[in-house]
């Protein structure tokens, strides 16, 4: 056995031992996304409007101590927050569902505020009436709505305390109380001033609202105050720790709210698992059935191809210390679809040996050649695919960049294992001599001879009206082509133990004056009803939804909220990525091709399939959210790849057919690649139909639009992407 082969081997299996290592224990190497395990996503933007100078510059990163030490006393464990920009913070928080609690717990300033309450009654009647005195506001106890008359001036303000516990009355053992004790100067003014209003009320005041309004009977010279009020334990313990670890530098306001509860998490895992493993199991069957023995070497390469992914992600926070290896429902996605793109190496490589055969060549050479005709084509169509990932990555969120780690991971694999490992089995399986002189394989697409280029007109008509229909579907739809991500607003989802009325459920929305609602209750499960709001009325909707329905134990499966301002931040950063992806993609591909008209055709055909994919979600009644941006970017990636194994496959005949003109070759090419063309986007189709029929709905769009798109993606080829390069050269007209 050559010296070579065997450094080949032992690299391979070095490579495949570390991954191995790496992958086991999985739910000790690898975390679970939000998505999967259960948890809040918040996006805050700090309000520094009322800040001026270095207070400004410092309020974003003072808001994140407060927040992580707000979280840490709270006991979430593998909590992530981040800075993002100038004014805006990323919170990330694993197993939280009590969604009020933890927003409360976040979002409160903590301005903690001591004011005197005027006993002026004449003052308090002009209040009321609508003139509210100079140097005075009107406020309202929170439990009677009592008017008080406050002083503008605060007497001592929250940063004197230096600690806050929660304790019972004596008097009122059922209700807890906050205490409250000041440091030295603090205590002292705390004491001047119940010492100068006795008989006055001092109101306590948190955030602009009153807690309390005591009236000070006596001098308190021991600097100890307390907040009474209707509070459970919970409520009193989470107030005493926001005013125990300091107020917020300024308010906060939440753009963005994605709450996951625990059953639809570990339901997201169910059906993307299973997904998954009936999309990989149809690629193993189909490769294995269809190229026998190559099609098992190339099954062998697919397994090691997902050992090399889970390793990976295992390692990243090894290799990449600021990206940690979390794995969401997209990622899973990612896994099964980065399999079945990598089928497309496998092919072209299985199809240029079976050439190579045909032509005369020993087994041996075949393989050789093969594999070096292949290379170019593997090598340029996945590093457009990587252009599109890596902007995924850098303009998506949350599980948006789930799936770019996984699909990049994937791509890089799968050029190893189909370059590297297959030729190394081959070589392996010919020293043996278990391989001599044939490789059978089925073939059921023969040799072709259509005039592809001849049809281009009808085609290029055809292509008009679907793109405009679409778009018109689109353009009429307005705001309400969008999902939440874009458009902004809320989403709530609900399990019934039952069936429920959605009749019944629109009274209580009517009830509760939400507006402009939308409810959806799906043929597969009627037991989940999803309500699209407007407004943010969550914890007073899942309460009387759970005292109107109270025998069918109903949970909140999920939350979603997206304020304006984030939405269109967000449908900014998602044309961003879009307008950046082809730019990269026309960049590299006029490099690769030495030729300006080779690229701009294939981003050309790239746009066809995007708009198209985008008619067909607003045609069929489907939202536009950042998994189908997400599902776009895909479609280009897959789409430039299909049209550069044609361009590779011209350029090659280039330089044998010297004799036949570009119409010419332009037709050769496709034919000779077509059964190619069909077979890995076929098995490619197996992958996203499996996610499409049993990912479940989180990931229906997603998998929708990559149907659509994949498909598309073999007729731009063909039809537009191809003959596009002869209209914009006379010389080859025929």
């Amino acid at each position: 056995m050559e010296r070579k082969l065997i450094y080949k081997i032992l690299l391979i299996l070095g490579i495949v031992g570390v991954c191995l290592y790496h992958v086991f224990p999985l739910n000790k190497r690898i975390n679970l996304g939000l998505d999967l395990q259960g948890g809040m996503h918040l996006l805050l933007k700090v309000d520094t409007s009322h800040l001026e100078g270095q207070a400004k510059l410092d309020a974003c990163d003072r808001a994140v101590e407060v927040i992580r030490n707000r979280i840490d006393e709270f006991g979430v464990r593998e909590t992530s927050i981040q800075k993002q920009g100038d004014d805006e913070i990323v919170v990330q928080l694993p197993g939280v569902t009590d969604r009020q609690r933890a927003i409360d717990l976040i979002g409160k300033t903590a301005m903690l505020e001591f004011k005197i309450v005027s006993n002026d009654m004449d003052k308090l009647k002009e209040a009321i009436a609508g003139t509210v005195p100079e140097g005075y506001e009107l406020k309202y106890t929170p439990e009677e709505h009592e008017p008080l008359l406050l002083e503008k001036q605060a007497v001592l303000v929250g940063d004197s305390l230096t600690d806050a516990t929660v304790r019972f009355d004596q008097s009122q053992f059922s209700e807890p109380i906050v205490g409250l004790r000041f440091n030295p100067a603090g205590a002292k003014k705390f004491s001047e001033i119940t010492a100068a209003n006795v008989g006055k009320r001092l109101a306590i005041v948190l955030d602009g609202k009153v807690q309390s309004a005591p009236r000070i009977r006596e001098a308190i010279p021991s600097g100890e105050a307390v907040i009474t009020g209707r509070f459970d334990v919970a409520a009193a313990q989470d107030l005493a720790l926001v005013l125990r670890v300091g107020a917020l530098p300024a308010p906060m306001h939440i753009e963005e709210e994605r709450t996951v509860g625990p059953l639809l998490g570990q339901d997201s895992i169910n059906k993307g698992v299973k997904a998954c493993i009936i999309g990989i199991s149809l690629v193993f069957i189909f490769m294995a059935g269809y190229y026998l023995l190559a099609g098992v070497v190339a099954d062998i390469a697919l397994l090691l191809n997902l050992i090399i992914i889970l390793g990976s992600l295992g390692m990243l926070p090894l290799i990449f210390p600021g990206i940690s290896a979390t794995l969401t429902l997209p990622g899973i996605a990612g896994i099964a679809l980065s399999l079945g793109m990598a089928v497309d190496a496998n092919v072209l490589i299985n199809e240029r040996i079976r050439e190579e055969l045909t032509a005369g060549r020993s087994l041996r050479l075949a393989i050789t050649n093969g594999y070096d005709r292949a290379f170019s084509a593997i090598f340029d169509s996945n590093i457009t695919t990587l252009i599109a990932a890596f902007l995924l990555f850098q303009f998506g969120t949350g599980p948006i960049r789930g799936f770019a780690v996984t699909l990049t991971i994937g791509l890089m694999a799968s050029m190893f294992t189909a370059i590297v490992v297959t030729r190394t089995v081959f070589e392996l399986l010919l020293n043996l001599g278990w391989i001599k002189n044939s490789l059978p394989m089925f073939k059921l697409i023969g040799e072709t001879k259509f005039d592809f280029i001849s049809k281009r007109r009808i085609f290029y008509a055809l292509s008009i009206i679907v793109i405009t229909v679409g778009l018109f579907s689109y353009f009429k739809k307005g705001s309400q082509a969008y999902g939440i991500d874009f458009a902004g607003g809320q989403l709530q989802e609900y399990m019934f133990k039952n069936p429920p009325s959605v009749d019944r459920v629109r009274k209580i929305l009517e009830e509760i004056e939400l507006k402009n609602v939308s409810i959806q209750q799906f043929k597969d499960n009627p037991n989940v009803l999803l309500i699209r709001t407007t407004e943010d009325k969550n914890q007073i909707l899942t309460e009387r939804l759970q005292r109107s329905f109270p025998q069918d134990d109903i949970q909140v499966l999920r939350v979603e909220r997206v304020g304006p301002v984030a939405g269109k931040h967000l449908r900014d950063k998602a044309v961003s990525a879009l307008i950046w992806s082809l730019a990269g993609i026309l960049i590299y591909v006029a490099f690769r091709f030495k030729h300006l008209n080779f690229a701009i055709a294939g981003i050309i055909a790239i746009l066809h399939d995007v708009l198209v994919t985008l008619g067909a979600l607003s045609f069929s009644g489907r939202q536009i959210d950042l998994l189908s941006v997400t599902a776009f970017l895909t479609i280009a990636g897959y789409s430039i790849n299909d049209t550069i194994v044609i361009y590779d496959r011209v350029r090659e005949n280039i330089k044998l057919y010297r004799k036949l003109n570009l119409y010419e070759l332009i037709n050769l090419s496709v034919n000779q690649c077509l059964g190619r063309t069909i077979l890995t986007t076929g098995v490619t189709l197996l992958c996203v139909l499996s996610i499409f029929l049993y990912g479940g709905e989180i990931l229906s769009n997603f998998s929708f639009a990559l149907l659509i798109g994949f498909f598309c993606g073999v007729y731009s080829t063909v039809y537009i992407a191809s003959p596009l390069i002869l209209a914009w050269n006379r010389k080859g007209a025929k």
